[in-house]
């Protein structure tokens, strides 16, 4: 049976499509083809403008997520198309959305994800699955990160300890004890791309820099970078999600205003805070990963995977795409796997990951 997994993450920079097969018989799942739908970069300025309350909110809110829902919709016959499959052999679309607003904390928390799912049915002809963060919050949860539930079904190994970073525009960990009854979590580590990306947007006008190549030409500032490790978030134990409402050129400005530095040095210390923070994460963990597997639009940077691999000697670090999945579709195939889970009435979150009081079956049916 053929699911769709349709993912944009923190970044908003593509949509990513696609295909898994999973063999009801056992569960066990396969990649069948992928597909990344760019965002045009006034779609992907508008969503960013959600970060920070504003205008008007309502009528922008509507009126993007209708677009971005026939984008959705988009991706899936894009990917359908490449792969050769016809919409009545896939049962069901399993979409994130596009989050515009992630507020776990307070007294009424909510997260809003865009991206019509009644526009994706309607175009496509395929029932769709989506909204599943929102049911972990109302249990407790923070309603993130959601994949680490299916990083345990795909990635799970019984001779080694085994976490898997995705580098988003926020970063996450999975840890995977080897142990068979070894309690699996994870939790959102702090910025991956999110400061990155904005800096050499505000810089170069550049909306990613690729390969690390701006970041390489700078010296990270121990001062500053000091100073940003500070923050409260990175310290406080899990379960905990972040975003880029926290996470922002404010945020930086805050720090920055103490420093001067050339914007390439700034580069190279944002780039460094992100392997920093990963490799605390890493390495105060119990039990210790014996092995390291990434994914996400970082695992892209050749300059971030360096000084990461490095840092980590003699623990190894590799992609995802080692163990048969590629790192840039690790998280659409997640929400893939998802809709299965909810179509089957079956758990889609950890508790133990995101602290929500009770497993439970996540995300609303839109029925072809």
């Amino acid at each position: 049976m053929y699911y769709i997994g349709l993912m944009s993450g923190t970044s908003a920079d593509a949509i990513d499509a696609v295909i898994l097969e999973v063999s009801e018989s056992d569960a066990t799942f396969r990649l069948v083809g992928s597909h990344q739908e760019v965002l045009p970069p006034e779609l992907r300025a508008a969503i960013h403008q959600f970060a920070s309350p504003s205008v008007d909110e309502l009528e922008r809110m509507g009126t993007l997520s209708v677009r971005l829902g026939r984008l959705f919709a988009r991706a899936a016959q894009a990917v359908l198309a490449k792969s050769n499959i016809a919409p009545a052999q896939v049962r069901a679309i399993g979409s994130h959305g596009q989050t515009i607003r992630h507020k776990p904390h307070g007294s009424e928390p909510y997260t809003v994800q865009i991206g019509e799912p009644a526009v994706i049915v309607e175009e496509t002809g395929i029932t769709t699955v989506a909204n599943f963060r929102a049911r972990d919050m109302a249990a407790g949860g923070e309603g993130a990160p959601m994949v680490p539930a299916f990083h345990r079904a795909l990635f799970r190994s019984p001779t080694a300890t085994r976490a898997v970073v995705n580098i988003g525009g926020i970063a996450n960990v999975t840890f995977l004890p080897k142990d068979a009854n070894g309690r699996v979590t994870g939790f959102d580590i702090g910025p991956g791309n999110v400061l990155l990306d904005k800096w050499i947007g505000k810089h170069r006008e550049q909306p990613v820099d690729h390969d690390g190549k701006w970041a390489r030409t700078g010296r990270p500032d121990p001062g500053l970078l000091k100073e940003l490790l500070a923050d409260p978030y990175f310290s406080r134990p899990a379960p905990k999600s972040t975003g880029r409402e926290y996470f922002n050129l404010e945020w930086l400005a805050a720090t920055l205003g103490r420093h001067s530095l050339p914007p390439e040095g700034v580069q190279a210390t944002l780039l460094q805070l992100t392997v920093e923070t990963i490799a605390a994460t890493l390495t105060q963990n119990d039990p210790r990963a014996e092995e390291i597997f990434l994914c996400g639009g970082g695992a892209n940077n050749v300059f971030l995977v360096e000084t990461l691999t490095a840092r980590m000697a003699p623990t190894p670090v590799r992609r995802t795409d080692a163990l048969g999945m590629p790192a840039q579709c690790v998280e659409a195939a997640a929400f893939a796997w998802l809709a299965r889970q909810t179509l089957e009435g079956l758990p889609g979150n950890l508790p133990d990951v995101t602290g929500a009081r009770h497993p439970a079956v996540l995300g609303a049916i839109y029925k072809a």
